[in-house]
């Protein structure tokens, strides 16, 4: 008689039970008798007497017994293997998962070489361009902020360079001084002189003669801007009383025509604010015309343009006639 064997089939073990060792029978001749039901049997009963080898009987119940346990261990050992097997599973599958979170961090850490970004360059400070350069006809049309009753030092610039005479009449020459301390541009000043005395509408009308300005030693004259003090000062050389009107003059017993620095910056109420350019023309051209030996002449014909000679400054009403402001000798050249 042979041992029952234990067959595992993975994944769920399977527990062979082994059969029961038959029981012997008994014959009576020819006739064989059919066995009655079986009693369980106690395995550690001994068995009883007659039944048998009682030893075999002994073996045979030690021996599944041991197959049953061995099948009972090999079937928590598999279980154990399988759950094992999971969670190994999920243990990788979570270390992968973090193994990834863990990359992904790197990526993004601050271990990971970061590209060079040049830094932004200071804005530049915004600067308004400069206003343009304003022409001469735009400068001669200001009317300029001064005290009417301002002295200045008494001491003066004189405007350097030459201005070349245009013309080919008789050559006149020419200083041009400005007192220290006026706010008033000389260069301006300078040029207005020069290019007003030279207008063909100006003494210099006909080619009659031409002036040139110089820089000193060898001037007819010195025009002379200068404030209101000042200016004073000089006419007063030669009875002249300038402080009333607060006008300009020719100290003729000087080298000085005179011209009030108040009036080259306000002009007249005769010209208004809006005339300032033609006022300052006017202005030069009289004074000049002093020096020239020419006197005062007033208007004659009502309507008329006033004569260049006429104290414009004053009035261009005079004695009920009512004349026209006007800055040029010979306005209608």
């Amino acid at each position: 008689m042979g041992f029952p064997q234990v067959t595992l089939a993975p994944p769920a073990p399977r527990t062979v039970v082994p059969e029961p060792a038959p029981d012997p029978f008994t014959s009576t001749g020819s006739h064989r008798r059919v066995p009655g039901p079986r009693k369980p049997v106690d395995p550690v009963a001994e068995p009883a007497p007659g039944s048998g080898s009682g030893r075999g009987l002994k073996v045979r119940t030690y021996t599944g017994m041991a197959a049953a346990a061995v099948t009972t261990v090999l079937a928590v050992v598999v279980a154990g293997q399988v759950a094992t097997d999971g969670d190994g599973a999920k243990t990788g599958a979570l270390a992968a998962n973090d193994d990834a979170r863990s990359d992904s961090a790197a990526s993004r850490s601050d271990e990971r070489p970061t590209p060079d970004v040049p830094a932004a360059a200071p804005a530049a400070p915004s600067v308004a361009p400069p206003p343009p350069e304003l022409t001469y006809e735009q400068k001669m049309a200001q009317q300029l902020p001064i005290d009417a009753k301002l002295a200045g030092p008494g001491t003066f610039d004189t405007v350097p360079g030459v201005a070349k005479a245009p013309g080919k009449g008789k050559l006149v020459r020419y200083r041009v001084d400005v007192e220290k301390g006026l706010e008033l541009d000389p260069q301006l000043f300078a040029e207005a002189v020069h290019r007003t005395l030279n207008d063909p509408r100006s003494w210099a009308h006909g080619g009659a003669m031409t002036f040139e300005r110089v820089p000193g030693g060898e001037a007819d004259f010195v025009i002379t801007l200068a404030s209101p003090g000042t200016t004073g000062f000089w006419c007063a050389k030669s009875d002249l009383d300038t402080t009333v009107d607060n006008v300009s003059c020719d100290s003729a017993s000087t080298d000085r025509v005179m011209i009030n620095a108040f009036r080259w910056a306000q002009g007249s109420a005769t010209y208004g604010p809006d005339q300032m350019f033609a006022y300052r023309q006017m202005l030069i051209n009289h004074e000049v015309g002093h020096r020239l030996g020419h006197g005062h002449v007033n208007c004659r014909t009502p309507g008329a343009l006033a004569p260049i000679m006429q104290q414009q400054t004053k009035s261009l009403d005079i004695g009920g006639i009512e004349c026209k402001p006007n800055p040029w000798v010979h306005p209608g050249s």
